[in-house]
């Protein structure tokens, strides 16, 4: 497999020689004219982000460039209200929040399709090759009335090139010096008279084990990756739509203690967690040939996971297939579209709580009805019916309005519920990465939440500068809140509905400022509550931050051809969960940064050279606490003495009551590092 992949990259090298550099100008691409951008997600169809009446937000390659990273988790980290979250020390297994919502209430799609959801979500966002990325539309808040389950906190649309205007050939390689190397590579071509077909690959690779705390178990999970990724565009005669992807994807990925090798998985002699991940992903788009504007959208996703957590085998297989057929119609002042949806979903691991094979069958039907009363007024009203074999009737509408004084002064509130229908071991993947067994009390009922948001946006011109400020606050109640329980017993992950309820609420705003002399200032700051209430005790939710932010310092010099970036972010502290009442690690985190800077030259004919530092405070999660993976010494509990509750007893080698456990994490254990690189773009 590896001489293969060798001999890929080999080939693709030796082209580089013949590649050009292609004008990679920030004006275009950060944010400058993004307001008359097209955008998809807020309303399931292509229109004006200023006259969108759902608030998205769009980021394009360039601006995620400003901190270079092998994967789109990794790159959301300078976006505003949105974190990527690490779930597991040992694995580096993680989700993404938004707004402070745990990640399997975020909804991922490629291409508008649900591709990376359940099972997925913890590795579907690495390996989509970042050479083939339009851009990334990000809507907070409910979307349920228009994709259904999940889409509960939000969701993040990746949108892939078109294959007919995408670079002939691109090239991204990156190095850092604790030796992780990264190559992203892309092709478009015309094949024959009908098709064009745009080729991504992706190659990862970190095998350097390191341990800069000294708790012999790998500070890094080390990795073996590849994803490729194609994108078919037919052409037909009607000019019609008819487009066709797919990816493969498989990661060989492990972490644990430094004399791990392959020898010892599944064993109960050294520990290690091991993960084999197996994916292939078809998704197609198909607009049928009659005079109505109706679409046909399908999806296909077969995902094969192989892992061992110590001793523990955790074997799974689940398929999704998804289709959809809309149909997008204009009447006057009413802009419709109505659409009906069936999902499916099989689920099957080798643990005792999946006695059966799992399936999920989920029509449903949507309409929707965008009013404009004049060019300042209008409304959006939708409505959603799903059908769940095991839960039953699901009813989800949606209303919102837009007040748009000129296209840089726009009112937008927006309201509606959603609903997500859970299974724990496609989402929850933090609950099979430690020690930890799950407990299920009862049957769980879907979650339920009733979702308002209001926003503004205005811009400001100066001469040639551009200040733009985008401000949105937010409230969101749940009924039927699934949280999972670390506090009640140490062995434990406890699941039920909270007898109660839970809140989302929040203050946002992002402010850019654009500069004719090439600086640029991009900054975002979260001020949030994330809670549940139960038996009148009200508790902020495990792993949420009560404040976030982010910035981006960008400085072009043009005579020198040289951009600098200055990136960061900040983070507020989060509730840990806790291994005993003895345990001496704080139960909430300090408030951190991660920073990086950029230097970027232009100046050669066919390339650019990029380079840095990220994390330049040296800042991990490890630092001033005791330990961060409790019982490093004994991860088997082969020492630790329990009594008839199965609580860990104090014991002179064990004085603090703990066991092995590596949920007491939130960021990536990885210090400061360099790192450099080329671009390449014909």
């Amino acid at each position: 497999m590896k001489y293969k992949i060798l001999f890929l990259l080999s080939f693709f090298f030796f082209q580089l020689s013949f590649s050009q550099v292609e004008n990679d100008s920030l004006s275009n691409d950060l944010n400058d004219d993004t307001l008359e951008e097209v955008v998809i997600s807020g309303t399931m169809k292509p229109v004006l982000r200023s006259e969108s009446l759902v608030p998205v937000e769009v980021y394009t390659p360039t601006f995620l460039k400003k901190n270079p990273t092998s994967n789109v988790f990794e790159a959301l980290q300078i976006v505003n209200g949105v974190r990527p979250q690490v779930n597991c020390s040992v694995c580096n297994t993680g989700d993404i929040h938004i707004n402070g919502l745990e990640g399997p209430y975020t909804f991922v799609l490629i291409d508008g399709m649900p591709i990376v959801s359940g099972l997925s979500t913890v590795y579907g966002l690495s390996g989509i090759p970042n050479s083939l990325i339009e851009r990334v539309e990000v809507v907070k808040g409910p979307a349920s009335s228009l994709y259904g389950s999940e889409a509960v906190g939000g969701l993040i649309n990746i949108i892939t090139k078109n294959p007919k205007k995408a670079p002939l050939f691109s090239a991204d390689v990156f190095g850092t010096s604790w030796g992780e190397v990264n190559t992203d590579l892309g092709l478009s071509t015309k094949v024959g008279e009908k098709a064009h077909l745009l080729l991504g690959v992706n190659y990862f690779n970190y095998s350097n084990p390191i341990d800069k705390n000294n708790d012999n178990f790998t500070d890094l999970t080390l990795q073996d990756r590849i994803s490729v990724f194609q994108k078919w565009n037919f052409n037909r005669k009607s000019n019609k739509v008819f487009t066709l992807a797919g990816r493969y994807f498989y990661e060989d990925r492990w972490g644990g203690e430094l004399n791990w090798n392959r020898k010892y998985r599944g064993g109960d002699e050294v520990y290690g967690e091991s993960i084999y991940t197996n994916r292939f992903e078809l998704m197609g788009n198909y607009e049928l040939p009659i005079s109505e504007k109706m679409f046909f959208s399908f999806s296909y996703a077969n995902h094969d996971q192989n892992s061992a957590y110590g001793d523990n085998f955790y074997l799974a297989k689940q398929q999704v297939g998804f289709g959809q057929l809309t149909w997008d119609k204009k009447i006057e002042n009413h802009d419709l579209l109505f659409g009906a949806a069936f999902r499916y979903t099989s689920y099957d691991d080798n643990t005792s709580a999946t006695n059966d094979k799992d399936i999920t069958k989920m029509p449903g039907v949507f309409i929707q009805d965008e009013i404009s009363f004049n060019n300042k007024h209008s409304i959006l009203l939708g409505a959603r019916y799903d059908y769940n074999n095991n839960h039953g009737s699901i009813f989800t509408p949606r209303f919102a309005y837009r007040y748009k004084a000129n296209s840089g002064d726009v009112i937008r509130l927006n309201a509606g519920t959603g609903f997500r229908v859970v299974n724990l071991f496609t989402e929850e993947h933090a609950a099979l990465s430690g020690a930890r067994e799950v407990i299920v009390l009862e049957d769980l009922k879907p979650e339920k939440s009733y979702n308002v948001n209001l926003s503004y946006l205005k811009q400001w011109y100066f001469g040639s500068n551009v200040l733009q400020l985008e401000a949105s606050s937010w409230y969101t109640y749940f009924t039927n809140a699934i949280l999972p329980d670390y506090d009640t017993n140490p062995n434990e992950i406890i699941y039920s509905n909270l007898d109660g309820y839970a809140v989302s609420k929040g203050l946002s705003a992002n402010v850019d400022l654009i500069l004719g002399n090439g600086l640029k200032f991009l900054v975002g700051a979260t001020f949030m509550d994330v809670s549940k209430v139960e038996d009148n005790i009200k508790q902020q939710q495990m792993l949420t931050e009560r404040f976030s932010g982010t910035w981006a310092i960008l400085y072009t010099i043009p005579s020198m051809d040289l951009d600098i970036d200055y990136t960061g972010n900040l983070y507020g502290p989060m509730r840990l969960p806790l291994i005993s009442e003895w345990d001496p690690r704080p139960e909430y985190s300090k408030t951190y940064s991660i920073q990086n800077i950029q230097l970027t030259y232009k100046g050669f004919k066919d390339f650019q050279i990029y380079g840095g530092v990220k994390n330049l405070l040296n800042w991990t999660p490890s630092k001033n606490i005791p330990f961060l993976i409790s019982r490093t010494n004994d991860p088997f509990d082969k020492n630790v003495q329990f009594d008839g509750n199965g609580k860990a007893m104090r014991t002179p080698d064990n004085p603090y009551g703990l066991v092995f456990d590596p949920s007491y994490v939130y960021a990536a254990n990885q210090g400061i590092r360099t790192f450099l690189g080329v671009r390449y773009h014909f």
